[in-house]
């Protein structure tokens, strides 16, 4: 009777036991199959005159020349559109199927940044040219300027200036010496691009520490609405996280560059989606591929 108890509690340990172990199995088969290839890919661009839309579609070929010679964007017309770096970010965060892009400088833990053709986007893989999705933070000024506007992209050109962008994850342009300026007065406004917005916001906030008497007010837009208020005097400095165009050099401006900054390809912290080439980021974008079970890993 005792080896009988004996064995009928050794048999019941060993079905807990397997039903621990199955119960582990079972989430982490649940954990790996709740992300369904067969499903659309949500895929999330930025709006029109943003410089990092301007960015990403020509380094990745999505802009093709037509036939006669124009510039097209071939974007898809299912991609959803999103009006800021922050508004994508939060998308993708919450969207399991979801694709898109930001600035590298502007990553943090909501998301997650995939290799493009097996390399990370990094600072020092831009710097030795392996990530190759990388574009310049420009700032566009007119005849005219003040001094105290002048004053402040001499600090942002400085080894101090410079100093703040490496510290906020963007790669410095400059090798000035030290910032030596002092301002007691004046007003800048700053306009334009929304991924060159929180890096002018940590030189504005260095700077003032210098001129506390200086007032700087950023406005955050897009690229090409940053050019259009420098060109029509609304603003002292653009912000553009692109080239200017031939045209908008034409009307005046005097683009400065300020800093290098990658293009992140980003998804949902729980896509098991970690790297993709090139031409399958094209593929997505134009709408060639439409379900994740099309991208082969």
């Amino acid at each position: 009777m005792k080896t009988s108890k004996k064995y009928l509690a050794f048999a019941l340990m060993s079905v807990l036991m397997l039903s621990a172990l199955t119960g582990c199995s079972n989430k982490n088969e649940g954990d790996s199959a709740k992300f369904d290839t067969a499903r659309e890919i949500n895929v999330l661009t930025r709006e029109d005159g943003s410089g990092t839309r301007g960015a990403f579609i020509e380094l990745f070929g999505i802009e093709q020349k037509n036939e006669a010679g124009e510039k097209i964007d071939y974007t898809a017309d299912t991609a959803a559109v999103t009006n800021s770096t922050s508004v994508m970010m939060t998308t993708v965060a919450g969207d399991l199927y979801s694709i898109g892009y930001i600035s590298l400088g502007s990553m943090n833990d909501t998301v997650k940044a995939i290799q493009i053709d097996g390399c990370e986007a990094t600072i020092e893989n831009i710097k030795n040219g392996t990530y190759k999705i990388a574009r310049p933070f420009n700032i566009a000024t007119k005849d005219g300027l003040s001094d105290t506007a002048q004053d402040f992209i001499d600090f942002i050109m400085s080894a101090d200036g410079q100093a703040v962008i490496e510290e906020n994850g963007y790669i410095s342009v400059s090798d000035a010496g030290s910032y030596s300026g002092e301002m007691d007065s004046g007003k800048i406004i700053v306009a334009g691009s929304s991924s060159v917005t929180p890096v002018m916001e940590k030189l504005k906030e260095a700077y003032l520490e210098r001129n506390p008497g200086v007032t700087i007010e950023i406005q955050q837009s897009d690229s090409s609405t940053g050019m259009s208020d420098t060109i029509d005097g609304t603003c002292d400095i653009g912000m553009a996280s692109r080239e200017l165009k031939d045209s908008e050099m034409e009307k005046g401006l005097t683009a400065t560059v300020i800093a290098m900054d990658g293009i992140t390809v980003i998804v949902n912290n729980d896509c098991p989606i970690n790297n993709l080439t090139s031409e399958q980021v094209k593929d997505i974008f134009m709408g060639n591929a439409v379900r994740w079970s099309e991208i082969s890993q």
